[in-house]
C-alpha cells in the first residue's frame, strides 16, 4: 500500500497515514487464527477490568489481563451499519457510501455495503484461510416484499437477508441483517434462500456461542487457519430481553448511587433521567450474558489448544448514551457513544498490558489485523484508516492519533456533522444545507462529561481545529470540506 498523508497529529495540524510494515508479522512458521467477537452497543466504561461501572464481566476481564485492554479506543461513526462498513471496507462513509443504517429509508440512495468493495476477509479468504460469520451483519438495504419478520411490518423495514455473492468471503453463514428480539432470535443458514429463515429458542449469544464452539472444533480437525466473526447483538436496545440469571444479579443495584456523580444524566422525574434509571439494570445483565459466552469460546479455543497462535479481538460498534446528554441513543459526539471496549490478544506475539494513549478506532482493526497476520502488501490502496500495528504488537510508535467523527443526512448529505477527537478535546462543525451553523468544542481534561462547549472561548484553538479538519475532509474527499471557511 502507498504511504498517504493523512494521519492527524495531535501537535501539529499536518496529516500522515502510513501502512507499517512488521516484518516479524510476515515470517511465523504457520499464519494465525482469528476469532473476532463484537458485541453492539457495548460501551467502554461497562466492564469490571475498566474499574468505573458495577458490571460484573470476569471472562473479558481474564481476557484482557492475558492481551491489551485499550482504554482510548472509539467508533468515529457510532451508528450500527456505517461502522461495521468502515470495519469491513477500511474506508470513512463517504468513500464506502454507507452514510446512515441500512433500511427502507436509506435504501434509495444505495446505503449497503457495496458488493465490490474489497473487504478484509476477501483478502483472507484468498489467501487460504476458512472463514466464517455468526449473528447480526446490518449490511444490506431491505427490498419489497419485505422480509416477514416483525422489524419489517412497520414504517421502515429493517431486516434483509444477505445472499452468497454479498458475503464477501465468508463460507460458514449463520447470520440475520438486524433483529432485535434477543429472547427468540432468527437466522439464516449458509445455503438458505431468502424466505428460509428460522427462529430459535434461545438467547441469541448463547445459540451463536454454541454455533462458534461447533465452527472452531471442525476448525481444529481440519487444520486451515481460519477467521470467524461472532456478531452479538446485546446489549443492543430490547435491554429487558436478557434472560432472569443475568437480571437477579443486579435488582439491588442502588441506581440513584450512579448517578449521584454524572452531570450528564438528568434528574429522576424527567423523560431521559428515568430512561437511564430504568434501563441500566437490564444492559448491565445484558452485558454480564455476553461476558459468559465471550468465555465459553474462549475456553473452546483453550480445548482445543488453538489459543496461542489465536488472534482474538473483542470489540463493540458503538456505544450508547442511554438517557446521558437528554439522548437516548448513540449518533451523537459524546463519550458514551463513542467510546467503545476493544481487548486484543495473541499470547504467542503479545505482551499483557493495558493501552491508554493509543486512540484506535473500530475501523482501525482492518489493516491493523491483516498487517499483523502478515497481509500488510495485500491491504487495497481504497484503505484510508489507520494501520496501527506496530503500536499493537510492541507497544512503540506513534500514539498521537486523532480519530474523526462523523454523522452524515442520508438524504441530504449538505447537513450533518464533521468533527475530531483528540487525548484531550472533542472538537465538532454541523451544516445545515451547507452552511455551518455550530461549532462545539470540549476539554475532556477539565470537562470528563462534556457539559460545557467552550468553542467561543477558544478561538485560536478552534482555528486551528478547524485548519486541522479541513486538511482531512479534502484527503479523504469528503465534500463537508467545502463548508468549513
Amino acid at each position: 500500500m502507498k504511504k498517504k498523508e493523512s494521519l492527524l497529529l495531535l501537535t501539529c495540524a499536518t496529516l500522515f497515514h502510513a501502512h507499517p510494515t512488521f516484518a516479524n508479522a510476515q515470517s511465523k512458521p504457520s499464519p494465525p487464527n482469528l476469532v473476532f467477537i463484537m458485541a453492539d452497543q457495548f460501551r467502554a466504561d461497562a466492564m469490571g477490568c475498566m474499574g468505573k461501572e458495577p458490571v460484573q464481566t470476569p471472562n473479558l476481564d481474564k481476557l484482557a489481563s492475558k492481551g491489551i485492554l485499550f482504554t482510548n479506543s472509539v467508533s468515529s461513526y457510532p451508528v450500527s451499519s456505517p461502522a461495521r462498513a468502515m470495519l469491513m471496507t477500511g474506508m470513512y462513509p463517504v468513500g464506502n457510501k454507507v452514510v446512515g443504517n441500512c433500511n427502507s429509508q436509506t435504501a434509495p440512495y444505495g446505503v449497503e455495503l457495496s458488493q465490490e468493495t474489497r473487504c478484509w476477509s476477501d483478502v483472507l479468504k484468498d489467501h487460504g484461510y476458512a472463514t466464517g460469520y455468526i449473528g447480526k451483519w446490518h449490511l444490506d438495504s431491505p427490498y419489497q416484499p419485505y422480509v416477514d419478520t416483525y422489524n419489517n411490518r412497520g414504517k421502515v423495514a429493517w431486516n434483509e437477508w444477505c445472499p452468497p455473492e454479498r458475503r464477501h468471503g465468508f463460507e460458514q453463514w449463520i447470520a440475520y441483517g438486524t433483529y432485535d428480539y434477543h429472547l427468540k432470535p432468527m437466522y439464516w443458514n449458509t445455503t438458505a434462500a431468502r424466505d428460509s429463515f428460522y427462529y430459535v429458542d434461545q438467547w441469541g449469544p448463547a445459540y451463536e456461542a454454541d454455533r462458534a464452539i461447533e465452527y472452531i472444533r471442525h476448525q481444529k480437525e481440519s487444520k486451515q487457519p481460519f477467521a470467524l466473526v461472532v456478531s452479538m447483538n446485546p446489549p443492543h436496545t430490547g435491554y429487558e430481553l436478557v434472560p432472569e440469571q443475568y437480571k437477579e444479579l443486579y435488582k439491588n443495584i442502588d441506581v440513584e448511587a450512579l448517578c449521584k456523580d454524572r452531570p450528564d444524566i438528568p434528574a429522576k422525574g424527567t423523560e431521559m433521567g428515568d430512561y437511564f434509571r430504568n434501563n441500566i439494570r437490564n444492559y448491565y445483565a445484558c452485558i454480564t450474558g455476553v461476558d459468559e459466552n465471550v468465555g465459553r469460546i474462549m475456553e473452546a479455543l483453550k480445548q482445543y489448544q488453538l489459543s496461542d497462535n489465536t488472534i482474538v479481538v473483542f470489540t463493540s460498534d458503538h456505544g450508547i448514551c442511554m438517557g446521558a446528554h437528554n439522548s437516548a441513543g448513540k449518533d451523537i459526539f459524546y463519550e458514551e457513544s463513542m467510546r467503545i471496549p476493544m481487548i486484543i490478544s495473541w499470547p504467542e506475539k503479545i505482551t499483557p498490558r493495558k493501552e491508554e494513549q493509543l486512540m484506535i478506532g473500530f475501523a482501525d482493526l482492518y489493516p491493523s489485523l491483516l498487517s499483523m497476520m502478515g497481509f500488510q502488501k495485500k491491504i487495497p490502496e481504497t484503505v484510508q484508516t489507520f494501520d496501527l500495528s506496530k503500536q499493537i504488537l510492541t507497544g512503540k510508535g506513534n500514539k498521537e492519533v486523532v480519530q474523526p467523527y462523523y454523522f452524515i443526512q442520508y438524504d441530504n448529505q449538505t447537513t450533518g456533522y464533521r468533527g475530531l477527537r483528540t487525548n484531550t478535546h472533542t472538537y465538532v462543525v454541523h451544516a445545515t444545507d451547507g452552511k455551518t451553523d455550530e461549532v462545539l468544542l470540549f476539554d475532556r481534561q477539565e470537562d470528563p462529561y462534556q457539559m460545557n462547549n467552550i468553542a467561543s472561548k477558544q478561538p485560536r484553538l478552534i482555528r486551528s481545529f478547524e485548519r486541522q479538519l479541513k486538511k482531512w475532509l479534502i484527503t479523504t474527499n469528503d465534500p463537508f470540506a467545502n463548508y468549513l471557511p
